[in-house]
């Protein structure tokens, strides 16, 4: 039987160990029990949650020595240090051979341990840039649901915890396990796409002399660089330093995303098809916008819709 271990901490997020609870330590009928499911914390005792009550922990750190996968379900405020007593217990457990697993910004706590240096994580798309910054020797992937290196393995953000948790089941007994208890959730057993497509589409910016708002009101016509520039009298050479030093990025590059993000609106608020959409943010045909969609997004334009339209 497979142990996993889940180390809470206070305030814990319910959802987020809910997420294993639900993977890991449900039991259901008709569903093989292939895992043995435990809470430790460092302090046993009552545990505040996010949801104003108290959870009752009884064990301690010791429970990690003997876990075969140990989860960080979330880790705020994300700030917090890792006391040496847990760092030296996460640490110990891994090199004995345990899975380090965490979901949304239990990898802040992961990272503390130095075990994620110079590889990929993931965490909510919201704490992206705060991790790369703070932890600049992880490479930070901002748009993945999870990545596993076998050895340990981060979720993006609470949601994609169950992601991550089924994969793993996945990883252990195969695609029909997991399948069976993602079933029984009634949740899709794998999602498309990476959570670019869950986060807002940014605001147009107000900068470059009102540049920006006079492409964004053209969006179908077929604008160019050149166009750009000689709507502020400026050579392209000049008007890419520009965005260069105001954007972070290039005219070509801004201009597709701001016609990716205008086709993200339409799919959701309005019923035009892929087609029409495609003309009216300047991508000429649906091919090319779903080729478009799928690179900036992670995901299809229809797929997308499906998720997200607004009744």
């Amino acid at each position: 039987m497979h142990r996993v271990v889940a180390l809470v901490r206070p305030v814990q997020s319910t959802f987020e160990l809910g997420c294993a609870v639900e993977v890991f330590g449900t039991r259901r009928e008709v569903v093989p029990q292939y895992y043995e499911f435990e809470v430790c914390t460092e302090t046993p005792g009552p545990v505040p949650t996010t949801a104003g009550y108290d959870i009752a922990v009884s064990r301690d750190l010791s429970a990690l020595a003997s876990a075969d996968t140990v989860l960080i379900p979330g880790w705020t405020p994300v700030e917090t240090p890792l006391s040496d007593r847990v760092r030296r217990a996460l640490l110990r457990a891994h090199a004995r051979g345990a899975r380090l697993v965490t979901i949304c910004s239990g990898v802040f706590a992961l990272a503390r341990t130095g075990l994620l240096d110079g590889r990929a994580a993931t965490t909510h798309w919201a704490r992206a840039a705060q991790l790369q910054q703070e932890f600049p020797r992880v490479r930070v992937e901002p748009d993945r649901l999870y990545v596993d290196h076998g050895d340990v393995a981060t979720s993006a953000g609470a949601g994609a915890g169950i992601d991550l948790c089924l994969h793993l089941v996945r990883q252990d007994h195969g695609a029909a396990h997991a399948a069976l208890i993602a079933r029984h959730m009634v949740m899709p057993p794998h999602r498309d796409g990476g959570q670019v497509q869950y986060a807002p589409a940014p605001p147009p910016e107000d900068a470059l002399d009102g540049l920006l708002e006079w492409a964004g009101e053209r969006l179908a016509a077929p604008l160019s660089v050149d166009d750009l520039a000689a709507h502020l009298n400026v050579s392209p050479r000049t008007l890419a330093r520009r965005f260069t030093d105001q954007l972070g990025t290039g005219p070509g590059a801004w201009l597709l995303a701001r016609r990716v993000s205008e086709a993200r609106t339409l799919l959701e608020e309005t019923d035009l098809p892929v087609e029409a959409i495609a003309d009216r943010v300047g991508l000429g045909s649906a091919v090319n916008l779903r080729r478009r969609f799928r690179a900036q997004v992670g995901t299809t334009p229809g797929a997308y819709r499906r998720a997200f339209r607004t009744p």
